[in-house]
């Protein structure tokens, strides 16, 4: 038991055990940039039953019931910012809407980030959570991969840094794409990162997974992850990595940056 007031204080981490609780994208974003400094974007861009998909419901129905019960129209806030000063394209994930799954909104709002970035010639933040691909949107939903890699590639051909923090959890299509891609990757502790789930993989290949397997702690010993953070402590690595990365460009600058032109 624990003061919800106690428990938002100390950024939704369980003030006894430190266990990092999963928060929404507002949420996320609220804890990193400076305050009043967000100017989101994308908003308008919402998800759409293109495949007309049916189960027991139509994802049309489920859309509405998610989106009036996770409070925000995607699994993906994005948006311009500064942090300390630094301006930032920012994109955070939230498991809350659909598991955090990948459709067609959520790729083409982080691609918007991305160029957002592109075009002013700011670093990237992304903060990732998801259990994978938007299985009502078919393919569509699997050519996000594409789409936001191609993005991340233009990022890193005009030498933008570009910084993921996973969190718990990252999986499927999403840990396989631009999840997958940072130019430094921070992960919260204990966060289970990986593209089948371990149950999955136990079953299929019958064999014993190693104690820890897929979690945060587990990948920064085989050298995926660069650096387990504390949420408490995210904002200032990411202001300490900000200022080391970008050297002398200038660290709010709205202008386009050569590459984009």
């Amino acid at each position: 038991m624990a003061f919800t007031k106690t428990v938002e204080e100390k950024l939704h981490c369980c003030p006894e055990c430190d266990h990092h609780m999963k928060v929404n994208g507002p949420t996320r974003v609220k804890h990193l940039v400076d305050d009043g400094s967000f100017e989101e974007l994308g908003s308008d861009l919402e998800p759409k039953d293109i495949l007309r998909f049916r189960d027991e419901h139509s994802y049309e129905e489920k859309l509405e019931k998610t989106k009036a019960k996770a409070g925000v129209s995607e699994a993906a806030t994005v948006g311009r910012a500064t942090i300390s000063g630094h301006g930032v394209s920012i994109a955070a994930m939230d498991f809350s809407f659909r598991g955090g799954s990948m459709g067609v909104v959520v790729g083409e709002r982080v691609a918007i980030a991305a160029e957002d970035a592109l075009e002013r010639g700011v670093p990237f933040i992304l903060v990732a959570t998801s259990g994978g691909a938007r299985m009502q949107e078919g393919a569509l939903s699997l050519m996000q991969m594409a789409k936001t890699s191609a993005a991340i590639g233009r990022l890193r051909d005009a030498d933008l840094p570009y910084i993921v923090v996973l969190a718990d959890p990252c999986t499927g299509g999403v840990s396989a794409s631009f999840a997958a891609q940072g130019d430094i990757t921070l992960a919260e502790p204990g966060a289970l990162i990986g593209f089948a789930g371990p149950r999955v993989i136990q079953n299929t290949i019958r064999a014993t997974l190693p104690e820890g397997f897929q979690r945060a702690e587990f990948l920064l010993e085989k050298g995926y992850v660069d650096r387990i953070v504390n949420r408490a402590d995210l904002k200032s690595e990411l202001v300490a990595l900000l200022e080391f990365l970008m050297g002398n460009r200038s660290a709010s600058s709205d202008a386009p940056s050569e590459a984009a032109n």
